[in-house]
C-alpha cells in the first residue's frame, strides 16, 4: 500500500485525522489560488501573507484588548440569553394556557432578523456595548427557548400521568420529570446559541462601532486600503477560531452534563 493510501486508510478510521487532512487541503488552496492568479492577490492574499499579518496582530496589545472585549460581550450576551430562554421556556411549556397564548407571538417575533433591530438598539442605548447585547440576546434567546419548549412537550405522557397519580408536587415534577427530559434539548439550544451570539457580537461591533472588539478592528482594517486586506482576513480567521472553540467547548460540556443520557453513552468508548 502506498503512503498516500495508508494515510487515507488511517484517516477513514479517525474522523479527527480526516478533518485535519481536509483543513490542510483547504489551506493549500488558499495559498495556491492567489499565487496562480486564479484569485486576485490584492483582494485575496495567499494564506502565508495572512498568517504573517496574524502574527503581527498577535504582537499588538490592542489586538488582545479587542479579543477580550469581543469574548466578554459574547459570553455576557450568551449567559443572559440562556437564562431567559430556559426560564421562559420552562414557564411557558409547563402552563398549557400560557403556551397557547404565546405561540403566535413567538412565531411572529422569532423570524425577525436581529440586524433589523440595529437602529432601535442604537436609539435605546447610548452605550454601544448595551446595543450589541440587545442584538446578541434577541438573536440567541430563540435558540434556547424553542428547544426548551420542545423538551417540555416531549415529556412521556405515561410518566406524567404516573407522577400525577403519585401526587407529586409541581416542583418535584419539574425536577424529576420535566427537567431530565428537557435538559438534552436545552444543551442543543445552548450550543446553537453560542454560535449565533458570536456572529451577532462581531456584527454589532462592525456596524455600531465605539467598542474595543474584533468587529471594530475589522472595520478599521477594511478602511485601511490594500495594506489592511491581510489584517482583515487574519481577523476573520480569529473570529472563525472563536466559533470553533465555542463549538468544541459546548460539545464537551454537553457530553459531561448528559453523560447519563443514552445518546451520549452510545458515543462514549467502552
Amino acid at each position: 500500500m502506498t503512503a498516500p493510501a495508508t494515510v487515507l486508510s488511517r484517516a477513514g478510521r479517525s474522523p479527527a485525522l480526516l478533518g485535519l487532512l481536509g483543513l490542510a487541503g483547504f489551506a493549500a488552496l488558499l495559498e495556491a489560488l492567489p499565487r496562480l492568479g486564479v484569485l486576485p492577490a490584492e483582494h485575496f492574499p495567499p494564506l502565508s501573507v495572512i498568517a504573517r499579518a496574524l502574527a503581527d496582530e498577535a504582537g499588538r496589545a490592542g489586538f488582545w484588548q479587542a479579543l477580550l472585549g469581543t469574548v466578554t460581550t459574547w459570553l455576557l450576551g450568551l449567559a443572559i440569553a440562556v437564562a431567559l430562554g430556559i426560564g421562559a421556556g420552562l414557564l411557558i411549556g409547563t402552563v398549557p394556557v400560557l403556551r397557547a397564548a404565546t405561540a403566535s407571538t413567538i412565531e411572529f417575533l422569532r423570524p425577525i432578523p436581529s440586524v433589523a433591530l440595529l437602529p432601535l438598539a442604537v436609539v435605546l442605548f447610548s452605550a454601544p456595548v448595551r446595543s450589541i447585547l440587545l442584538l446578541v440576546v434577541y438573536a440567541s434567546v430563540w435558540q434556547v427557548l424553542i428547544q426548551v419548549l420542545h423538551g417540555v412537550a416531549d415529556v412521556d405522557p405515561v410518566a406524567r400521568e404516573t407522577a400525577e397519580s403519585y401526587r407529586l408536587g409541581r416542583l418535584r415534577r419539574a425536577r424529576y420529570l420535566v427537567w431530565p427530559t428537557t435538559l438534552p434539548y436545552a444543551m442543543t439550544g445552548i450550543r446553537l446559541a453560542a454560535s449565533v451570539a458570536l456572529v451577532l457580537t462581531v456584527t454589532g461591533e462592525l456596524f455600531i462601532g465605539g467598542t474595543k472588539g474584533i468587529g471594530e478592528e475589522l472595520s478599521v482594517a477594511r478602511n485601511s486600503g490594500d495594506d489592511g486586506v491581510p489584517v482583515m482576513y487574519a481577523l476573520v480567521i480569529v473570529a472563525g477560531l472563536l466559533g470553533l472553540a465555542a463549538n468544541l467547548v459546548t460539545r464537551r460540556a454537553e457530553r459531561i452534563v448528559l453523560a447519563w443520557h443514552p445518546s451520549v453513552r452510545r458515543e462514549l468508548p467502552l
